[in-house]
């Protein structure tokens, strides 16, 4: 992927230069702007199956795991096209390389854009982790094939390197993705319920590998302005 990102943080966007016939994958709503030298093309997020099948895939991903139900795929229609995209969250822009080598497993919303020969397919969780986990719900993302990889975080976007000598416990509202050679298991961070510390559902990470997290959540920020926001007995 060409790319290259333009504007300062936490509000940056990434610019995708495309030739002639070259095409990548963007989240739904993602773009900002083109040059008019770019096709935009919508389809079923359905992880490549085709009619009804294709229909109730794209459904079931974005009832299960929160993705959008449409995908977009941008084609260079000349050469020089160029594509400027951002998320809908504050906070910066990373590339993930995706190859034989690198393979991850991203939180809902991290997803911002790829090459046309690397994408995300769904895989489930165990009922316990879908039932308890903020990271998917029944199904997470897992991606596959080669490229590059553009993922978005809200806050700071920072990497965690793991070896077998620690595990890590993360909160799930600050995972953003991590490596597939890492085993996880969906927890209560304390007490009976998980609540007690007010900590709520966390993430246990071990092996070797990295994960990325976000330094804020978008929970936390709805619950911050929950309060002050009008209802109809106001």
């Amino acid at each position: 992927m060409n790319y290259e990102l333009k504007g300062e943080s936490p509000f940056p966007m990434a610019v995708l230069h495309l030739d002639r016939g070259a095409s990548v994958q963007i989240e739904s709503g993602a773009m900002i702007y083109h040059n008019g030298r770019v096709a935009l093309e919508g389809k079923m997020n359905s992880n490549g199956k085709r009619g009804l099948g294709g229909l109730m895939s794209a459904i079931g991903r974005s009832m299960t795991s929160g993705e959008s139900f449409f995908i977009t795929t941008a084609t260079g229609t000349a050469d020089a096209g160029e594509i400027a995209i951002a998320p809908g969250n504050p906070g910066p822009i990373s590339a993930l390389p995706v190859d034989a080598g690198h393979q991850w497993r991203l939180n809902t919303g991290a997803f911002l854009a790829a090459d046309s020969t690397a994408s995300y397919k769904m895989i489930s969780q165990s009922v316990s982790r879908a039932l308890f986990g903020g990271t998917g719900g029944f199904f997470i993302m897992e991606t596959q094939g080669e490229g590059t990889m553009l993922v978005s975080a809200y806050g700071d976007m920072l990497a965690l390197d793991l070896s077998d000598a620690d595990d890590y416990v993360i909160d799930n509202s600050h995972v953003v993705a991590w490596t597939t050679t890492l085993d996880y298991n969906i927890e209560a961070a304390s007490g009976t319920f998980g609540f007690t510390t007010g900590e709520g559902l966390v993430n246990h990470f071990s092996g070797t590998g990295r994960v990325y997290i976000q330094t804020r959540n978008v929970e936390a920020l709805a619950g911050m302005i929950q309060p002050f926001i009008p209802t109809k007995s106001d």
